[in-house]
């Protein structure tokens, strides 16, 4: 498995998964919307940490410095 994320593309994606968080924890959003939006984040915060996006292998985006 190659990595296919850069440096940029990570922290914004820890950014988002951490903002849902916040306004999962504040009461901000609930029900459907939060289960959604928790997956999403779950998702983000994996991709994140492992450095390799699968969506990003089938459309051939790759965001490393070369």
């Amino acid at each position: 498995m190659n990595k296919n994320m850069g440096s940029t593309d990570r922290m914004i994606r820890i950014v988002i998964a951490a903002l849902v968080a916040v306004l999962y924890f504040s009461g901000r959003i609930g029900g459907t919307m939060a289960i959604v939006l928790g997956i999403v984040a779950g998702v983000f915060l994996l991709t994140s940490l492992i450095n390799f996006c699968p969506l990003y292998k089938m459309l051939g985006i790759n965001t490393t410095k070369k």
